[in-house]
């Protein structure tokens, strides 16, 4: 796969590490300058995409009950998964993955695992039966250059907006999972206690000129690369140097000082983005509810018609009213008997009238 990369011109290289000797980049950047960084989150849980430059990485975390490891039966599990895709780099071939992708898994799998950034413990369910193993799956969509700190951040984000169903454990032996929907039960975030951030440095020359987040034409270039994990407290997770040209301990040194200045500031980026779209997810549950107010009702008092059409339209009778009807030879009255206004009586406009039976 690697012989399939793009490779420069002997003027290309020439001009590349002569503006570096000047401080100067191909891209207009300082040497320890990152290029714009753009986190999005999808609409599920779990879900992130990573812009660093013209490089774009997607995460997706997942989770399932499993059997834990026997040496480790309190513990779950988390894994890291990768996929480049000939989409973004004709150098990637489909199928079974390359060094590159090997290297890019191991770099940040090292970075959360052995840092224990993700709480293991409170991943176990029962201990010895059921854990929940973690998966994240990244996506390289488009290579720009610097990978592995453009995965490493899209994975870190992706967890910290990742939800897991809430399972409770009963029964008669009391072994017995219940994973509820999320309809009954919210679901319940992980447990991180720090963001490991990777920040790489590609070494020119006999080893004295770095430069930080190197693009895909600096990483033609470069005679060495070395990528340290670090969080925004300086405690250093991990290093990474694969091959290359050998680097000395006071490069090293200097290198760490200034990758945990970056790493604090990526870490705070990802935790406002992260805030920003808790925010935004808790407002749309939000269920807002119309406020019903009683309306006042004021029945008039109604006077009877002799006319038949009269009779079907209006509503002659009140919730708390009571009629009696008596009859004459020349005359029909009705007795309204109200417990408010008292007896009344109402003679009709007319000697003869129709009210469910025949006149007289």
């Amino acid at each position: 796969m690697m012989d399939q990369r793009w490779r420069p011109t002997v003027n290309e290289r020439e001009f590349i590490e002569q503006a570096l000797q000047s401080d100067l980049r191909v891209d207009g950047r300082r040497p320890f300058d990152f290029r714009k960084l753009k986190i999005a989150f999808g609409r599920e849980d779990g879900s992130a995409e990573v812009e660093l430059g013209e490089t774009r990485v997607m995460g997706y975390v997942t989770a399932q009950l499993l059997p834990p490891f026997k040496d480790r039966p309190n513990e779950g599990t988390l894994a890291i998964f990768t996929e480049f895709s000939p989409m973004a780099d004709p150098a990637f071939e489909p199928g079974r993955p390359g060094e590159a992708a090997i290297e890019l898994g191991r770099v940040i799998d090292r970075g959360l695992r052995e840092s224990r950034a993700v709480d293991m413990e409170s991943l176990c369910v029962v201990a010895g039966k059921h854990v929940w193993s973690v998966r994240v799956d990244l996506h390289i969509l488009d290579n720009g250059g610097n990978l592995i700190d453009a995965a490493n951040i899209a994975a870190l984000a992706a967890l910290c907006t990742f939800r897991r169903p809430e399972c409770t454990v009963g029964g008669d032996d009391g072994q017995q999972v219940t994973v509820h929907e999320p309809e009954v039960r919210d679901p319940l975030p992980l447990t991180i206690h720090h963001l490991p951030i990777a920040v790489t440095f590609a070494y020119f020359g006999d080893g004295n000129i770095m430069v930080i987040d190197p693009t895909y034409k600096e990483e033609a270039v470069m005679g060495g690369r070395m990528t340290a994990t670090i969080n925004s407290n300086g405690d250093v997770c991990s290093i990474q140097k694969a091959g290359g040209e050998g680097v000395m301990s006071s490069v090293i040194m200097q290198c760490l000082r200034i990758a945990s200045v970056k790493a604090a500031d990526i870490t705070s980026k990802i935790k406002s983005n992260v805030e920003e779209y808790t925010t935004a997810k808790a407002l749309q549950k939000v269920k807002r509810t119309p406020v019903l107010v009683a309306k006042k009702n004021d029945v008039p008092d109604i006077t009877m018609e002799s006319n038949h059409d009269a009779l079907e339209s209006q509503t002659l009778k009140t919730p708390n009213d009571a009629q009696d009807i008596t009859k004459g030879d020349d005359d029909h009255r009705i007795k309204r008997i109200s417990p408010l206004t008292g007896d009344r009586t109402v003679k009709p406009k007319q000697t003869s009238m129709f009210l469910g039976g025949s006149s007289n």
